[in-house]
């Protein structure tokens, strides 16, 4: 957790300040059994109202003093703690915005919107306490000690046989809980998990009627979740009832002592007050440090797995000396390249692949499904670097490129349609924040999206609702594609992003890019040959592989992969109209 304290430094000042005014608060408390004491012992024995009305002013005084010290701990700690847990957040997030696909692969989305908000929080949260509780509980188990043994030294005695007791005690407990509380964080990635899923897929789970398994699944998380929360507090909920034995054995000795030295003229009956006060203040200070390493100890779980999100190492990014000069042609090219998921596969994704792709190429992508048709493409802007082989833009290697750069020229319509919140227009400008309303009206009027758009009665001001179920899916395809194609990329690929789509729709489409964007290369992977069969090259893979490569007609001719597909989908008659 100190590696996370450096967010801290740009508030030095709030951190100085807090432990500053928490100092005067301590000073001020300390002072009030003292008070209290000269009461007693000088005002009381000797029926003096006039000193008695005079402590009890600087009684009030030494109050209002501790409680402006208080706010402002309070005041500064939390612009500490605030702004400590923000920069925090935006560290996370920048780091995950950051991340490869394979880094992505790495860290499920549960866990990393846990380690963002409920890790980062309580993290926060001991930044706080530290500020104050952490200051204030030593300074103040201090600082009553030595006031403790001013006034009889005998009877701190008891004190002394008392502590090591309590600091046995809460040794225990974060001895025992630390490894709950990771187990913890789990379960809530895990509750998380179960909730996001059904929320996502709320209109499949009705569609099924499987409201009971998933209440059950539910259930079954946040049960795990209780259990574990209750082993890992349980430790802290047996440490209370010991600590207040021992608190209240150690005050039944002061008093038991105190009274036997009052008796005999050793104390004051005020100086044995003072020492009641004094006894509590070191008691519950011990306590408050107990309850401060209980926090630090859950706390560190969560920095521990913040940590692994800060410290991932992105396997994708710009060398020192990238291109940064933008992609002028659209020369796509593979060499050879073999590629694996993770190195301890036994076989690979894609292997020895090898074409290319002239600058404004339609190169059509077909084959069965989890032949590598998405990966194959995930290649070209970086989402994944190849493993063996290269991939190069313009006959430049894509690894020598800067990767912003290298992605601002390549316009990506993914499988799964993204839609954000927001705007018809704002979605679509989403690639291009400069571009001009006429623009986004091209754009859509060439995804065929500008007719359903205006159908609407806001138009391109219609709201899109959170991941766009307001919209059907071929309209989700269509602004997608709008989206894509706005910035007008040399490279533009398009993976099965025409799937919801009537054919008719489709060929209009295809007809109005031809136009859009002339001269770009363009993939697309397709799942009809419909949509490829006027490419000027397509590849056709299997289990990783390009088995077949050439145009439409020469692939019926030679690849019985194609055939079969072409077959299937068109029947035999349809082959002399292809």
């Amino acid at each position: 957790m100190i590696k996370l304290f450096r967010y801290l430094k740009p508030y030095t000042w709030a951190v100085v300040l807090a432990p500053l005014f928490m100092l005067l608060e301590v000073v001020m408390d300390l002072m009030q059994p003292r008070f209290l004491e000269r009461i007693i012992d000088v005002g009381l024995k000797n029926g003096d109202m006039a000193y008695i009305f005079k402590t009890g002013l600087l009684m009030i005084l030494a109050a209002l003093i501790g409680m402006v010290g208080g706010g402002g701990c309070v005041v500064f700690s939390s612009i500490a703690s605030q702004n400590f847990a923000y920069d925090l957040r935006c560290d996370l997030f920048r780091k995950v915005m950051a991340f490869s696909f394979k880094n992505v692969d790495r860290f499920r989305p549960e866990t990393l919107i846990t380690r963002l908000t409920n890790d980062v929080m309580q993290i926060q949260n001991v930044v706080m306490m530290m500020l104050r509780i952490v200051v204030r509980a030593p300074l103040l188990f201090i600082g009553g000690l030595v006031m403790a043994l001013t006034i009889n030294v005998k009877l701190s005695l008891v004190l002394f046989t008392a502590i090591p007791f309590v600091i046995l005690i809460f040794y225990f407990m974060i001895k025992k809980s630390f490894p709950m509380f990771s187990e913890l964080q789990k379960k809530i990635d895990r509750v998380n998990a179960v909730m996001r899923e059904n929320l996502l897929g709320s209109r499949v789970v009705k569609a099924f009627v499987r409201h009971e398994h998933e209440k059950n699944r539910f259930f079954d998380a946040n049960q795990q979740l209780l259990q574990t929360s209750l082993k890992a507090f349980g430790f802290v909920v047996i440490s209370m009832p010991l600590f207040g034995l021992v608190m209240n054995m150690a005050m039944v000795g002061v008093v038991w002592l105190g009274g036997f030295q009052v008796k005999y003229g050793y104390m004051e009956v005020g100086q044995l007050m003072a020492f009641i006060n004094y006894t509590m203040q070191i008691l519950f200070s011990l306590m408050m440090i107990g309850n401060i390493f209980l926090f630090i100890t859950r706390a560190s779980a969560s920095a521990e797995r913040i940590n692994e999100v800060l410290e991932c190492e992105i396997d994708i990014k710009s060398k020192g000396n990238a291109i940064k000069k933008p992609v002028e042609l659209g020369k796509v090219e593979f060499r050879n390249v073999t590629f694996y998921y993770n190195e301890n596969e036994e076989s690979p994704a894609l292997e020895n692949i090898s074409f290319v792709a002239n600058p404004g190429e339609v190169i059509g992508i077909i084959g069965t499904t989890g032949a590598g048709k998405s990966t194959l493409v995930s290649l070209i802007p970086r989402l994944y670097d190849a493993t063996y082989g290269e991939v190069l833009i313009d006959d430049i290697n894509v690894k020598d490129y800067d990767v912003d750069v290298l992605r601002k020229s390549i316009s990506m319509v993914l499988q799964e349609t993204i839609l954000f919140t927001g705007s018809l227009k704002e979605n679509i400008a989403w690639g291009n924040e400069e571009a001009s309303m006429e623009q986004i009206i091209e754009a859509a009027k060439a995804a065929q999206a500008h007719d359903f758009i205006m159908s609407f009665e806001k138009g391109y001001d219609t709201d899109v609702s959170e991941r766009g179920v307001n919209l059907s899916g071929g309209q989700k395809q269509r602004i997608s594609i709008a989206r894509a194609i706005l910035k007008k990329p040399k490279i533009l690929i398009l993976d099965d992003c025409t799937s919801a789509v009537d054919m008719a729709t489709e060929k209009k489409i295809q007809a109005a890019l031809k136009e859009y964007i002339d001269g770009t290369t363009t993939f697309i992977i397709a799942q009809r040959i419909s949509s490829i069969k006027h490419a000027d090259k397509i590849l056709v893979m299997d289990a990783g592989k390009v088995v077949a490569m050439g145009t439409h007609e020469e692939l019926l001719k030679t690849c019985p992969i194609y055939q079969e597909i072409y077959y299937t989908q068109m029947g035999e008659g349809d082959e002399k109209s292809a």
